[in-house]
């Protein structure tokens, strides 16, 4: 039977409340810091959350404007939610090392937070991650529908120019990881994705492992976006797998 205990907690950033849950784990460390997709927040981790703290203490967190969180003055980018969760790892007295587990956008934020702080992360979990060069390289292959569905997605969380930024912000940083354990967790069965288009998907994940020397790549066949959902076993196992390599 799992003893974690739970601790729920708003954490005042330049005036807005920010919605906190820690999940203590058998150990104090390492914490394991869950970033939701775009527009999405921490209920999203319900189906790993629980089985992650055998590994250390798990921080779910939803940021500004999302879930229980109030809208922030700040703009919606990732360096400026980046600031935001380090101030909120400081006011809970959470030290490193930091495991992070980013979905989707997600993954944008906890890799320019990797490349800000090396010291501190002792690795990246990237599920199913928006690859930096997602418009140059994979939104022309669509349909015009889903691209048009993709251009109105852009009102939960910031602006699409707020969104372009955040890419910007992580190609502009060092692109290396050097030896940290890295996971890429990729999205074998994504909707309304035809066979070249998730062929290109998978590529561009596979891309993704250049970051870190010390890697491993998992394709959830039967998963689409959310693979925390469809196959939750895999992030459990890749949060495993970083904790015997750190």
């Amino acid at each position: 039977m799992n003893m974690s205990k739970e601790y729920e907690k708003y954490v005042n950033i330049d005036g807005a409340a920010l919605y906190t849950k820690v999940i203590k784990g058998k150990k104090d460390n390492p914490v394991i810091i869950m970033d939701a997709g775009y527009g999405d927040y921490s209920k999203t981790w319900d189906q790993v959350a629980e089985e992650i703290t055998e590994y250390g203490t798990v921080l779910l967190y939803d940021r500004a404007g999302l879930g229980k969180s109030e809208k922030s003055p700040n703009s919606r980018v990732s360096s400026e939610m980046v600031k935001e969760l380090r101030e909120i790892l400081q006011q809970l007295h959470l030290k490193p090392p930091y495991i992070f587990v980013g979905h989707s956008f997600g993954g944008i934020n906890v890799r320019l937070f990797a490349s800000l702080y090396l010291e501190e992360t002792a690795g990246l979990i990237l599920v199913d991650s928006t690859p930096e060069n997602y418009r140059e390289k994979f939104l022309p292959i669509m349909s015009s529908e889903f691209q048009e569905a993709y251009y109105k997605q852009f009102t939960y969380e910031g602006t699409y120019e707020e969104f372009m930024r955040s890419l910007g912000e992580i190609d502009r940083h060092p692109q290396t990881l050097g030896n940290m354990p890295l996971v890429i967790v990729a999205a074998g069965k994504k909707d309304f994705y035809s066979d070249e288009a998730q062929a290109q998907w998978i590529k561009m994940q596979k891309e993704l492992l250049q970051l870190s020397n010390n890697h491993r790549m998992i394709i959830a066949l039967n998963s689409g976006h959310y693979i925390q959902r469809d196959e939750p076993e895999y992030v459990i196992e890749a949060v495993k797998w970083i904790v015997s390599h750190m």
